[in-house]
């Protein structure tokens, strides 16, 4: 096989937090992926919610005290590790302080959306990125499962390019139906800045407001590949991706999308 390393960037992980569909498929896919032979990494936010007691996690001091600075503040990365003996696989969290302890994952207790998510992703990604740089680790597909990950393949393909770690990987984006309802402000993605990186780069498809819809498209417009999950996703961010001439995986039902997915990594090389 040509893809042998597999990077998984997800937003959610059960059974760290609720069972969802979206939680299932952060750990069934890896799963899976690792059972056809490949050698994977998992990441995924500390969120607030995840007993680390009961999980079993723990801080990775040698991968820790590295600040990324977002809006000109300084914020401190935390990554921590799981397994999942089960699955025979390690999870690695990226934490911190002001964007993920006691926070939920994208709404307070009260339901209402937290109005920094696009910054809070922007975090998560440069996060992964740098602690995949300190494992010495190269992979030959990244995959971005979820709005967290969505910034990962902008910083992939113009600010870490020419990292050995990822200067040869593809990048496969998976696009799920809207995730959360609020337009975080053309402001909040601006926050993108970093390196040679500015919000030029991305206000083609912001049309003067970031939703859900705009943050895929951010991260379509970066990626090698894209999986549309449900038939519900958005019509407009499934033409975006046709309009560049985008490998595109069409909705695969029940379990038919571990080989099918696994598949697809291939076709990208």
């Amino acid at each position: 096989m040509k893809a042998k390393k597999v990077l998984f960037i997800t937003s959610e992980i059960s059974p760290f937090v609720a069972e969802s569909e979206r939680a299932n498929m952060g750990r069934l896919l890896p799963q899976s992926i690792q059972e056809r032979g490949h050698e994977i990494r998992t990441f995924t936010p500390k969120w607030g919610n995840i007993n680390e007691r009961r999980n079993q996690l723990h801080e990775v001091i040698r991968l820790s005290g590295m600040n990324l600075i977002i809006n000109d503040t300084d914020h401190p990365l935390i990554i921590k590790v799981a397994s999942l003996p089960s699955a025979r696989m390690q999870i690695y969290f990226i934490d911190n302080d002001d964007y993920f302890m006691k926070r939920g994952i994208i709404a307070d207790k009260d339901g209402n959306e937290y109005t920094d998510n696009a910054e809070r992703a922007i975090f998560y990604a440069r996060g992964v990125l740098e602690t995949v740089k300190k494992l010495r680790w190269v992979p030959d597909v990244i995959h971005c499962h979820g709005w967290t990950a969505a910034f990962a393949p902008l910083f992939l393909k113009l600010a870490y390019n020419e990292e050995p770690s990822f200067c040869n990987a593809k990048i496969v984006t998976s696009v799920s139906p809207k995730e959360f309802e609020l337009d975080l402000g053309i402001e909040s993605a601006k926050s993108v800045d970093y390196k040679n990186i500015h919000f030029d780069d991305i206000k083609d498809v912001c049309a003067g407001k970031f939703t859900h819809t705009e943050m895929m498209k951010v991260a379509i417009k970066y990626s090698d590949g894209v999986i549309i999950e449900k038939e519900e996703v958005e019509p407009s961010i499934v033409d975006y991706a046709k309009s560049l001439n985008l490998p595109i995986l069409s909705p695969v039902e029940g379990d038919a999308f571990k080989d099918a997915y696994n598949d697809f990594y291939e076709t990208l090389f």
